[in-house]
Formats: structure tokens, sequence, C-alpha cells
């Protein structure tokens, strides 16, 4: 029996930003070793169906794309199939030819045949050379006359290592328009369906899904394969908790699927994912990537890891993200070729073994930021490793509108990575992670950014009382950060439109630099800048004139805490460009909390192995069903 490994599919929406995912009909060349776009033939009304493409006379359409290419390296590495079947249904004259890649993108032709009429071209191609990277795809090109590519997929004759379904875990908080677009994609996507036992739907808003226009006719359509679950707002990690420990009560699947509210979904991607984990030698984490809701070809995420050093989330190949398919596809891109092995996966769509589950425990009760890598790390370090899946991924809202380091959010991302380090840190007292941490809040100080470093200051607290707290303020830590926001002033957006804002001297521009490269002072010159910004900011007192109107402008982009600080105030807009927020110094308050933030680093490096083996000593109790049960019964 023939199993389908993969799909070609393309775009559910009639969107030209997206084609460049599915099919690229374009010529593209190399000049200085950047890939070029020759000529754009890509036309919305060649795209047939799910399934079905025209291919203009005299014209080639490649499937070497992002979604239709085949991740040969990751199923060899991954997987114990080694022969897989292209199978390509076309009508009309055609060639179609199939290449494959190698770790280091080189393209090599592999067959070609030539079909008319109606035909059904099946090749036989083994999954032996690609350890260290490599895709294989097929281009189609027509003859004199029209071709037609009917449907085609890549399957295998090798039976799954495990058969169960998948349950779904969808987390909302008032994202209810969202949530009821993700059901109506999987209920008009039988092939995902196939693969799931049940969707969990944990609405933990005040807005709520099951009252949303279109909820009623999708949740008929489901029927009992959707399950809506109220609990109290317990954040992404609560949530997902949640569909962990419902999942663990279904016999029928073998895996929980999370995803994130704020979606887009690809449901051949969530296909993908589920037969990839079955097929896994041993069970595995598959995590999809990340692209921009907001702009659709830009991937965001692929393959992060946890650096040991300053044990910090990055990608693997931070100066290659995000990466704009639409300027550079697949085939041109050499490093998108590699295999790349990634730490942890972000939980807006990651399929978790419940193997694992049971073995290493739910989600940390971190209500949200870094409760993915966490697990992650933990699942990793008790044998399940997890993939960063190309080709399985989905539509989320990126962070490029976003600052969440100086909101309410700023609590969660101090507190869970301290936390995180002290559970799986290996370098002595965290390594540079308690000095990176401090530097974090000498640089909002220095920026006049106070909110975000009140909110540090308590996470540090929190931290050193002990890891009880974590169950204690799950519910309550987050609407506690909001409440103290009133106390700074800075927090407010100005965006009054009767009232324009104006600073003294005026809106400051700085030249242009490349993407990486930045007029940031560096080595010495750092200390020294860092040192003399301190003093000056702890001795100087501002003038009144900045702090009755603020002296400087700053865009958004510009303001950087190396400039911010040579100045009493500023007015700076806000990262989603809806108003401006006004940075003032004060000086009462700069002392107070440098005095602070130098205090507490330095009890929580002095306490470091001792907490470090409270928290460890704890893990087990905090991530448990039964602690889980406890608190969804006291939140319900």
């Amino acid at each position: 029996m023939a199993h389908v490994l993969q799909n070609v599919v393309f775009p559910l929406d009639r969107d030209p930003d997206l084609l460049p995912l599915y099919a690229d009909p374009e010529t593209w060349s190399v000049i200085e070793n950047e890939p070029v776009r020759v000529s754009n033939r890509a036309h919305l009304g060649n795209i047939l169906g799910r399934n079905r493409a025209r291919i203009v006379a005299g014209r080639r359409v490649s499937m070497g794309t992002y979604f239709n290419a085949f991740p040969a390296s990751y199923w060899q590495h991954w997987t114990s199939v080694r022969q897989v079947q292209l199978t390509v249904r076309t009508t009309g004259p055609a060639t179609i030819l199939v290449y494959r890649s190698n770790g280091s993108g080189v393209r090599q032709r592999v067959a070609t045949r030539e079909v008319t009429g109606e035909a059904s071209t099946s090749f036989d191609l083994e999954l032996t050379q690609y350890s260290d990277g490599g895709w294989i795809w097929f281009d189609i090109v027509a003859d004199e006359k029209p071709a037609v590519l009917e449907g085609a997929e890549w399957t295998t004759e090798q039976d799954p290592a495990r058969r169960g379904k998948a349950s779904l875990g969808i987390t909302t908080y008032n994202k209810p328009d969202y949530c009821v677009e993700t059901l109506r994609a999987l209920a008009a996507s039988p092939d995902a369906l196939e693969f799931i036992d049940r969707i969990f739907l944990i609405d933990q808003g005040t807005q709520l899904v099951a009252e949303q226009d279109g909820y009623d006719d999708v949740a008929e359509s489901l029927g009992e394969t959707l399950q809506v679950i109220r609990q109290d707002n317990l954040g992404g990690s609560g949530g997902f908790a949640r569909a962990m420990h419902e999942t663990l009560q279904r016999p029928e699947s073998d895996f929980v699927q999370l995803l994130d509210d704020d979606i887009r979904l690809e449901p051949e991607s969530l296909r993908r994912s589920i037969v990839f984990g079955r097929y896994a030698t041993t069970p595995v984490l598959v995590g999809g990537h990340m692209f921009d809701l907001l702009d659709r070809p830009k991937l965001h995420g692929w393959a992060e890891v946890v650096d040991e050093g300053p044990f910090m989330w990055r990608n693997l190949y931070q100066e290659k993200m995000p990466h704009d398919f639409g300027v550079s596809n697949l085939r041109q891109s050499t490093l998108l070729h590699m295999r790349m092995d990634a730490d942890y996966n972000g939980w807006w769509m990651c399929l978790i073994p419940l193997d694992a589950i049971r073995k290493v425990g739910l989600s940390l009760p971190a209500f949200i930021k870094w409760d993915d890598a966490e697990f992650c790390l933990r699942a990793g370090e008790a044998g399940f490793p997890t993939v960063s899946m190309p080709g399985v991924a989905l539509w989320h809202v990126s962070w490029v509108n976003k600052d969440d380091s100086i909101d309410w959010q700023a609590y969660f991302h101090a507190r869970n990575r301290l936390v995180a380090g002290l559970l799986h840190s290996n370098t002595p007292r965290g390594g540079r992670l308690i000095r990176h941490s401090r530097r974090v809040d000498l640089k909002h100080l220095m920026m006049m950014q106070y909110y975000p470093v009140a909110l540090r200051a308590q996470a540090l607290r929190d931290v050193l009382s002990g890891p009880d707290h974590m169950r204690q303020n799950l519910a309550t830590a987050m609407p506690a950060a909001r409440v103290i926001a009133a106390d700074y002033p800075e927090t407010v957006v100005h965006r009054d439109p009767t009232t324009v804002l104006h600073s003294r001297r005026g809106r400051q521009v700085y030249k242009k630099l490349s993407k990486n490269d930045f007029d940031s002072p560096k080595g010495v010159r750092l200390r020294l800048f860092t040192l003399s910004t301190l003093v000056s900011h702890w001795m100087h007192r501002p003038d009144p004139a900045n702090i009755a109107q603020p002296e400087v402008e700053f865009g958004k982009e510009d303001a950087h805490w190396w400039r911010v600080p040579a100045f009493d105030s500023a007015l700076v807009s806000a990262a989603d460009g809806s108003g401006k927020n006004i940075y003032t110094r004060d000086r009462a308050k700069y002392r107070r909390m440098l005095r602070d933030t130098m205090r507490l680093h330095a009890e929580l490096r002095r306490r470091w192995p001792e907490l470090q083996q409270q928290y460890r000593q704890a893990l087990p109790d905090l991530v448990s069903p039964q602690s889980w049960q406890k608190i969804f019964e006291e939140k319900a």
C-alpha cells in the first residue's frame, strides 16, 4: 500500500504574494552572487484548483518551492524511509524534469520524461545521498500547447513506525475571528482531518469563539471532532497544558498538535507534520516554520536554538532571517538546502508525541514566553529531539510591529528565561545569563524605560522566592503587571488626533546602515560609554524645559539605547506606528532602580547553585498532570 508523504498543493487564497511559495513560473539568474528575477510570468489564473495548475504553452514551471519541493534530507536523517515515489499526473504535451540538490544547494538532474495526452508518470527515488541536506523537486515544461498538472504526490510503500492520530490544541484569548477561519480551513480539508482525532479549542477570553459569526456552521461541519473548553486566562502555557492534558485521555491519539490562535493555516502542513511524526525512527517533536501574516512570502522562524553562554534564543542563522521568497526563491537560496537542526520550535505550530509528555510532563506554568523553548529543551534531554520541518508552516503576525520587551510581557521575558536557565543551563552560575540580564536592565534605564525595569525587578524577586511562586501567580502575574503601568507615564501611547506633539529640538535623523550593521559602541568604547552614561544619569539633574516638553524626537528605528541616553527626554514612535511615547529622565527612579538591579542580580549570582537545585527538584511536580489538574479545577 502506498502511503502519501506529501501532496503537491496550491494556495487556498487567491493572493499573488503566495505564489512564490507554491510554484515558480519565473526565470532567475545570479548576478554578483545575488539571485535576480529575469522575468515574471506568475498569473493566478493559471492556478486551477487546490492540486491543479496550467502550464502555458512554451513555458516552464518549477515545483522547486518551499511548499512543493520534497525535503529529502530530513526524511533521510530522521526516518528509515529510503525509497519514495513521485507520481505526476498531467494532460497535454509536456516534459517533466526531476532535480535534486545537496546540502550546498548544488542542483543535479535526476530524470526526464516526455508525456502526451492524459498521463500518470512515476519516478522511483532513493533517499541515500542527503546526509548534509538537499531537496527533490520537479519542473514541467509545456510544448506547443498548454499542459495541465492534474496532481502530484510523494509516496512510499514502507509502513509508518506508529499509526495514531493527533489531537489539535488551539489556545485563544480574544481572537475568535482567527479561530473560526482556522476551523473553516480544517473543515474544508478532508486530507488533513483524516489524521485528526480531536480539536481542542481552549477559549480563555471574554470574546468567545462560540459567539463569533460563522462558528455554528463550522461547528456543525466538524461535529464531535471539535470540543471547546472554557477556562480562566492561564496564558499560552495554561492553554497548551490543557490541550496536552485532554489529549492524554484520548487512546486514539499518539500526538498533540499545538497551534496559536492568530494564524492562517496551510492544512497540508498539518497533515505533513503528523505523517512525518509517524515515520520518525524514534519519537520527535515536529515544529512548523513561521511566515509573516502581513508579508506572506517572508519566513521568520526556521531552526531556532538556545545559545548556552547567554542562555538566549535565536534563529540558527540569525543574520539570514527573515528570508523573503519573493526576492530569492528556494532554488537560488543556498543556505535553505542545508539540513538545520533545532533546539526548540515556537508553539505557533508544534507536534508533540504523547510519549514525550508522559515522560517529561506538561508545559511549565509560565503563562507566556519560554514555555515552548523550556519544554523542547526538557524533551530533548529525555531523548525527544525537535525537528524544524521544511514544508510545514503557517502564517502568524510577526514581531516587526511589536516591542513586547517594554510592555507587561517584560516580566515574563525575564522571569521565565531565568527559570529556564536554572533548569537547563549547564554552565556554572548560568554562564553569561546573569550578566546579560543585568545589561538589559542598564539599557532600559539609560533609555528612560523605567516600567520594564520595575517588572524585571519583580521577576527577579519572584525567582529568588523559589519555584512555588509559578503556580501561585499563574493567573495573577499578568494583571498585576498591567496595573502598575499606571505608575509609569512613558507607557502611555499618545494618539490624540487633535494634539500634535512636538519636541524642542526636532527629530533626530541618522544615516541608514545595512541590516546587521549599527553604529553602536563596541569593545572598550562600549564599556566607557556605559560607565560614563550611568554616572551622568546618576549625577545630572534634567533641564526643567526638557521635562515640560520632550527635548528631541526619534523614529522607532533610530531610537537605540546608545542614542537616546544623550538627552533628558525624547518623543519616540510606538513600535506599531499608532502614536508616540514620551521618555523622560527621572533621577530618583533611576537611582533607586539601578541599586535594585545591581543588588538583585548579585543575590541571584550568589544563590544560583541553591536555586538551581530547588527548581530542578520542583520541576516534576510543577509540570505533572496532577498539578495541572488542580489548577484547571481551581480556574474552571
